[in-house]
C-alpha cells in the first residue's frame, strides 16, 4: 500500500518505512469526522458531563475539584468510542481497534503531556487535549516509538512524548473549536447578575438572555443556569424567557427551526446550531439597514443593548 503524499511525515526511522498502520488510523477517524465536528461536539458533551451544571451550576475547568479533571480522561475515551462506535472497536491489548490495529486512548490537560503505560510503548496513540477557555481542543496519532519516548518514568512506569514525539503527533484537529461555553466569556458583573440565587431559575435565564445576546447558546448553558428538570420549557413561549423578555424587544431563536436559522441570518446573527439559541434586541427598521426581517408585517434590525426600545419585539413563528 503506497501513500506517497505522506511519506515525509509517517516515516518510521526504526522499520525504515512508511508507517501504513498509522496512515490507515489516521485515514479511518479522518473520513469519519472530516471537518472535526463530531470530535468538537463529543468534547463538549464530555466537559459538560463532568460540569454537570444542571446540578451543581457549575461551568468551567477551574471549579472542578482534582479528582474530576483526572477523571475526564476515562470520560474521553469512552465518549470517543461511543461517537466513533461505526470505526472504532474494543481492541485486543489497547483500548481501541481501528482500521484493524490495536491503539491507546489518551487525554492530556496539557498539550503534550500524554501519559504512555508500558502496554502501549511502541505502540499506535490517539491522543487528545481540550481547553474551554481558550475554545479548543486537538485530536492527533502518534506512534509511542523508541525515538519518540523520553527515558525518565514515573513510579508507574509511564512516560511522556520527547520533543520528536510531539512533533511527529499527526494531528486531525488542531486547533479545533468547541461549540461555545458563553459564561467563560461573561464578566464578573453578569456572571453575579445570571447566577443570583434570589431569583427563580427562569429569572436567571431571563437575566442571562438580557446579558449574553447575539452569541450562540447551548442547552448545556441553559441547563445550568436554570437548574431545573424542565429548563428548555423556560425558554419558550407561554410564559417562558420569549414571552417575558418580549416587552423588552428581545426574540430567542432556536437552532431547532430552519425558520429561526433563516432570520438569524438575516439579521446578522450567528446562526444557532440544532439544541443551540441565540438571543437579541430588536427593533424597527428600514430597508436601508443591511441586516433586517420582516415579521408581522415591519421590518426589524438588531440594536445595542443599551438602545432605547419602545416596541415590544414580534412573536417569531417556529415554520
Amino acid at each position: 500500500m503506497s501513500f506517497p503524499e505522506l511519506d515525509g511525515w509517517v516515516y518510521d526511522p526504526i522499520a525504515g518505512e512508511t508507517d501504513t498502520a498509522l496512515v490507515e488510523v489516521f485515514r479511518e477517524l479522518q473520513t469519519a469526522d472530516p471537518q472535526g465536528d463530531r470530535t468538537a461536539q463529543m468534547m463538549r458533551s464530555t466537559l459538560d458531563q463532568l460540569y454537570d451544571g444542571q446540578r451543581t451550576g457549575r461551568y468551567s475547568w477551574a471549579q472542578l475539584h482534582k479528582t474530576e479533571r483526572t477523571h475526564f480522561g476515562t470520560l474521553f475515551e469512552i465518549n470517543l468510542r461511543r461517537e466513533f462506535d461505526d470505526v472504532i472497536a474494543e481492541g485486543d491489548k489497547l483500548d481501541f481497534r481501528i482500521a484493524g490495529h490495536d491503539v491507546d486512548c489518551k487525554f492530556s490537560q496539557r498539550l503534550g503531556g500524554w501519559m504512555i503505560p508500558p502496554e502501549a510503548f511502541d505502540e499506535l496513540l490517539v491522543v487528545g487535549f481540550a481547553d474551554d477557555t481558550a475554545g479548543e481542543f486537538a485530536l492527533g496519532v502518534v506512534r509511542a516509538s523508541d525515538l519518540h519516548r523520553r527515558t525518565a518514568a514515573n513510579r508507574d512506569a509511564k512516560v511522556q512524548l520527547n520533543p520528536a514525539g510531539r512533533s511527529a503527533v499527526r494531528w486531525l484537529q488542531r486547533p479545533g473549536t468547541l461549540p461555545p461555553n458563553v459564561l467563560l466569556s461573561c464578566s464578573e458583573q453578569d456572571i453575579s447578575a445570571i447566577f443570583d440565587q434570589s431569583l427563580s431559575g427562569q429569572k436567571r435565564l431571563n437575566e442571562l438572555f438580557r446579558r449574553v445576546t447575539a452569541q450562540r447558546i447551548g442547552r448545556n448553558t441553559i441547563a445550568t443556569v436554570a437548574q431545573q428538570n424542565d429548563f428548555m420549557r423556560r425558554v419558550r413561549e407561554n410564559g417562558g424567557a420569549r414571552t417575558d423578555l418580549r416587552p423588552e424587544g428581545y426574540i430567542i431563536l432556536g437552532g431547532d427551526y430552519a425558520l429561526h436559522r433563516r432570520i438569524a441570518v438575516q439579521l446578522g446573527l450567528p446562526t444557532p446550531l440544532p439544541g443551540e439559541v441565540v438571543s437579541a434586541r430588536i427593533a424597527p427598521t428600514t430597508e436601508s439597514h443591511p441586516f433586517h426581517t420582516s415579521l408581522e408585517g415591519t421590518l426589524w434590525a438588531v440594536v445595542d443593548d443599551d438602545s432605547e426600545v419602545t416596541n415590544p419585539a414580534p412573536v417569531v413563528p417556529y415554520h
